[in-house]
């Protein structure tokens, strides 16, 4: 008999997915804390057994570690909202921690633009 395959991880995605959206538009209409400005969620990784979930942003413009010790103060108001809007047994403690990514990418783009045109000068 063939075993059925698990839905596990795709639940897990979409878990992910929909505490994103929420905490978007949570963070955005009802967290009144000054230090968070125009923060936008990259990411959500929930794990397996919902139990935490690690929030990755990006700030527009503000301090960094302000705003995400800010965002870790309100964790428990967040994750009180994300209780009245989700329908899962376990609602994730929530972490919220800066995502670099962007600032990355920019200074790997510098580099590659500074190698062209060292390159082109040798050339």
């Amino acid at each position: 008999m063939a075993k059925k395959p698990s839905s596990t991880p795709n639940r897990s995605f979409k878990v992910a997915d929909q505490i994103q959206r929420d905490l978007t538009e949570l963070i955005a209409r009802e967290l009144k804390d000054p230090r968070v400005g125009m923060v936008t969620l990259q990411a959500v990784e929930v794990t397996p057994d919902y139990a935490h979930a690690k929030v990755y942003f990006s700030l527009l413009i503000g301090d960094p570690k302000e705003t995400e010790e800010a965002l870790n103060q309100a964790a428990g108001f967040l994750r009180n909202g994300l209780f009245k809007r989700l329908h899962i047994h376990t609602v994730p403690t929530l972490h919220f921690h800066f995502d670099r990514t962007t600032e990355r990418a920019a200074d790997m783009n510098a580099l590659i633009a500074k190698a062209v045109s060292s390159r082109a000068k040798d050339d």
